[in-house]
This record gives C-alpha cells, structure tokens and sequence, in this order.
C-alpha cells in the first residue's frame, strides 16, 4: 500500500463494541480484524469514516435515511424483517423515495404473523419485497411443525449469513434496525459505519429510538406492524428461537433463550 493509500485509511468506526477479533462460534464475534478490507468510499470517493460516522450520528432518523438515499442511490439496500422497527422504516424511507429497495431473509420458519406483517405493508405502501430463502435442508419447516426438532437443527445462523450475502450483493451500504436498547450487545452500535462482517457501509437510522419513539410514529402515521408485539414479543425472529422474554429481561432475552447466543450473525 502506498504512503498516500496509508493517510486515506483510518480505522473506521465500528459499529458494534464486539467487532474485533475472531469469531467464537456463539453468533456474536466479528468476522474481522475491525479494518476495512477495501478503501471506504461514497459514490467513488474515498472518505474518513470516522468523519462521516460523526456526521451522521448527528442526525435524526428522517435526515440520516434521506441523506443515504441521496448518498448511495440504488446500490442502497433496507434489510426488513417485518418488527415494528421495520414499519418505522418502511415508512420513512417510502415517504423521502416510493423506488427504493427492500429485502427481507426468509428462513421458511418465519411466524404467520410476520408473513401477514409483510402483505399488510406491502398492501399499504404498494412495495414488492424482494424475498432471500437460504438453502435450508429438506422439510425443516414441516419437522418444526410436526415436533420433530432436534439439538442439531438450526434456523439460521451460517445459512441465514450466507443468504444475506446474496441480498446485499451490489450494494455499497444496508440498512437495519439495530437499536442500543435492544441489548448489551447493540449499546455502543453507531448510526452509521463501516460494518467489517459485509465488507459495506451500514446504517442503522432508529439507533437511538426508544420503544415510546416507534409506537409513537406507527400510531401517528396509521403504520401495519406485527401483532405478536401485541402479545408480548418485543423481539421476533424465527419460531424455533423466539419465546416471550422473562421478569427482567431485556427486549431481545427470549431470543435463542436458553443458550449463550444474542445475535443471528447479521448484526453481532
């Protein structure tokens, strides 16, 4: 690497306080070393992404989404999986540009509710998701119904990864969720860095959104959100991972329930 390349890569932010170091097999390491493995740049240039990072945890929500719609244009990709936070975005996002790309990750062992979630936006917004299935082994979802599942059956994790990949691929940055109330893992999250697992810039524009924020907008703006909030899962992923968290839990504690895994693997 020449001097110049040298004094144009700074570490960028990380985005997670765990992303340093190697995985430790639980879904919760990084995948690298915290350094970006291509010069960070936006429509072509390269930047500082301690600078830009700055910049953006300045703004609100509204000003961040449309700022990266501006930014990143349609190599930009909203990762959705049909929770409140997601209708929060959807909203925003369709709001400032009615063309931009949603996506979501489907496991085959999502909840009903979340399907419906996902027709009811669609219906509302007239948006056609683009749906991922990763490459599950044959009859997963009819052994999970049928109480056949076993210690060695998994929803997602490298699967769930490896189809990410696929969704993400062409674009220059993703958008998620990710809100520091949500764990320990995801307090120190940034509004917008580089994200060392997929090689791209992330945002995460609700970052510093509390639960009274999303229902709020959902409720002042007539938004679908997922009726399994209402039944008391603050966190929804796939059926086999996702159970009503404990007294005292935080919101993401009935999530892999039981084991010492917080994350899929998307975002921790």
């Amino acid at each position: 690497m020449s001097e110049q390349q040298t004094a144009l890569w700074p570490r960028p932010r990380l985005l997670h306080a765990e992303d340093v170091g190697v995985s430790n097999g639980n879904g919760n390491a990084a995948n690298g070393n915290g350094r970006a493995r291509r010069l960070p740049t936006i429509n072509g240039r390269v930047v500082d992404p301690n600078e830009i990072s700055a910049e953006v945890e300045e703004m609100g929500a509204e000003e961040a989404i449309a700022w990266a719609i501006e930014s990143f244009g349609p190599s930009l990709g909203f990762a959705v999986s049909f929770q409140k936070t997601s209708s929060v975005i959807i909203d925003i996002a369709h709001r400032i540009d009615p063309s931009v790309r949603f996506f979501y990750l489907d496991t085959e062992l999502l909840f009903p509710e979340t399907y419906e979630t996902r027709d009811a936006l669609a219906a509302r917004y007239g948006i056609e998701f683009e749906r991922f299935v990763q490459d599950n082994p044959s009859r997963l979802r009819e052994r999970w119904e049928a109480g056949e599942w076993g210690e060695d059956d998994d929803c997602c994790a490298t699967r769930k990864v490896e189809t990410m990949r696929r969704a993400i691929e062409g674009t220059d940055c993703w958008v998620s969720g990710v809100r520091r109330l949500d764990s320990e893992t995801r307090a120190q999250a940034a509004r917008f860095g580089w994200d060392i697992r997929f090689d791209r810039w992330k945002l995460n524009p609700l970052v510093d959104w509390d639960d009274r924020a999303v229902w709020n907008h959902i409720k002042d703006h007539h938004i679908p959100y997922n009726p399994l909030h209402d039944q008391g899962y603050p966190s929804i992923g796939c059926m086999p991972c996702t159970t009503k968290p404990g007294p005292g839990g935080d919101a993401r504690a009935g999530r892999w329930a039981g084991t010492d895994r917080t994350e899929c693997g998307l975002n921790g």
